[in-house]
C-alpha cells in the first residue's frame, strides 16, 4: 500500500470528509446521532489524519529519491 502514495492520499481524503460531513450531518439533524456513528466519525478522521500525513511522507521520500538519483548521473 506504500508503493501508491497517491492512492494513500485519496483514502485519507475520502475519509477526512467522512469525518467531517457525519458529524455536520448529525448536528443538523439529517442523521441521527448514535454512538457508534460518532465513534465511526471520529476514527474516520483520526485513520484519515494518519494516512495523510504518512502519505504525504512517502510521496517527499519517493521525490527526494528520485532527485538524487538524477542528480548523481550529472
Amino acid at each position: 500500500m506504500l508503493e501508491h502514495p497517491k492512492k494513500l492520499l485519496a483514502i485519507a481524503i475520502i475519509l477526512l470528509f467522512f469525518g467531517v460531513a457525519m458529524p455536520f450531518l448529525m448536528v443538523i439533524k439529517v442523521v441521527e446521532s448514535t454512538l457508534f456513528l460518532n465513534f465511526l466519525s471520529f476514527g474516520a478522521s483520526v485513520l484519515g489524519l494518519f494516512l495523510g500525513i504518512i502519505g504525504v511522507a512517502v510521496y517527499r521520500v519517493r521525490q527526494t529519491r528520485r532527485s538524487d538519483e538524477e542528480n548523481r548521473y550529472r
